[in-house]
């Protein structure tokens, strides 16, 4: 069912994973992780990498043997019959109504900060934002990928920045000893700081995109893995040497801290480059949902959606994605719906499509790779039980969507799967 055209390569793919995961996290979840557990969130974020490792080498392990188009919901086809593929699907689509609107809400709050915009304009700023992922996206992965690429290279260069004009060295780093770290200061910050590395389930749809994915899809996740932790505990540090988050916020801490360096009229940079990594996690998410819907509906050959263009883009595919996520942003924007309860039932959505591929992996692969999948699942159950009645939502979304979603008569494509 292959077809996409193959041009990514290791520097693309690790500039796509990389601000996937920064995303709208990068200005806002290190100070929240400093409000949580002060400097004891210099040892959460490594300690949260090492957590991720064994999900994250999973994810590389089943996207180099089985790389597709349908990511997470192939890999659980494989190891678990169709219909538990088409529930997974469309489990990771059903974020589209409220994730993908919250994230554009952050996205033009960055020009709100420039320009003081309300109401109709960052509606237009929204719908601005879809209109240019739409035509990114029709230009191909590589595209999208080279643009993610000098995206990453300008955060890097940003904290960068501010290292060097803060004065800020190795040494001035204030590390307590990990034993006086309090337990429950490390569990706090790191419930904070997990959804920073939300992003690897969107990635796994563009395997099949890389020129050589045995290869450079491993290494790009797990370089892009690192990347985008180091950056988080640079940006950590940061806000800690400051110790501005307590008065101005954690999504204003860093703009605050850049026109405090470099004065008011370096707070559009600042603003900017916010934008640019919000721009680019969404691109990410909305380009794998159009891989995702593509893949679903080449189960019927005949549909449009199933349709490839000349360039061997999934634009029907990616119209679709563009039109709901036009229609939920104007819904939201006319019922002044309020995202944030929302947004934490969306995150339960995102942990129960880990630890279906987890369980996937503990079914497709085997040695030690099967031994991590083992390790992911017990993490990502664990994250599940964690907020308590708040992740029943993903549970009753998976159970509804089993016994409501029909039956497919055709045969499985699995075979024709790269």
């Amino acid at each position: 069912m292959s077809g996409l055209k193959q041009e990514l390569g290791l520097a693309q793919g690790i500039g796509l994973l990389s601000t996937s995961l920064l995303g709208t996290g990068v200005f806002a979840v290190p100070a929240l992780a400093a409000l949580a557990a002060g400097n004891s969130s210099l040892w959460a974020w490594p300690l949260l990498i090492l957590l991720v490792f064994p999900i994250a080498i999973v994810f590389a392990a089943l996207g180099r043997h089985f790389p597709s188009a349908g990511g997470v919901a192939y890999f659980v086809g494989m190891a678990f019959g169709p219909r538990l593929e088409r529930v997974t699907g469309w489990l990771f689509l059903s974020v589209i109504p409220v994730g993908l609107p919250a994230a554009l809400h952050i996205a033009a709050g960055f020009w709100q900060g420039m320009f003081g915009w309300q109401g109709p304009q960052l509606l237009m700023t929204e719908l601005g934002t879809l209109a240019l992922i739409w035509l990114l996206g029709t230009r191909g992965a590589g595209s999208s990928a080279n643009l993610q690429s000098i995206i990453a290279g300008l955060i890097v260069a940003l904290i960068v920045a501010i290292w060097w004009r803060g004065g800020i060295s190795f040494s001035d780093i204030p590390f307590p000893p990990f034993s006086q770290v309090p337990v429950s200061a490390m569990s706090a910050s790191l419930a904070v700081m997990f959804w920073c590395f939300v992003g690897l389930e969107a990635f796994a749809h563009l395997a099949s995109e890389f020129k050589n994915p045995e290869r450079d899809f491993p290494r790009a996740l797990m370089i892009g893995l690192l990347l985008a932790g180091s950056v988080y505990w640079a940006c950590t540090v940061v806000v800690l040497h400051f110790d501005v988050w307590r008065a101005q916020g954690a999504a204003a801490s860093l703009p605050v801290i850049v026109v405090e360096l470099f004065g008011n009229h370096a707070l559009w940079i600042a603003c900017i480059i916010g934008y640019l990594a919000c721009f680019a996690s969404l691109n990410i998410y909305i380009q794998s949902f159009a891989r995702l819907v593509w893949s679903q509906a080449a189960y019927k050959p005949d549909s449009a959606l199933a349709k490839l263009s000349k360039r061997q883009l999934p634009l029907n595919a990616l119209n679709a994605v563009i039109i709901c996520c036009m229609f939920c942003t104007l819904a939201i924007y006319a019922f002044n719906i309020n995202l944030d309860t929302l947004i934490i039932y969306a995150n339960g959505i995102f942990i129960m499509i880990y630890l279906l591929c987890m369980l996937a992996g503990c079914r497709l692969l085997q040695g030690r790779f099967k031994a991590l999948a083992v390790l992911g699942s017990a993490l990502c159950l664990l994250l599940l039980i964690i907020p308590g009645w708040k992740s029943l939502y993903a549970v009753f979304m998976l159970l509804a969507l089993w016994l409501l979603l029909p039956k497919r008569r055709t045969t499985s494509m699995h075979s024709t799967q790269p």
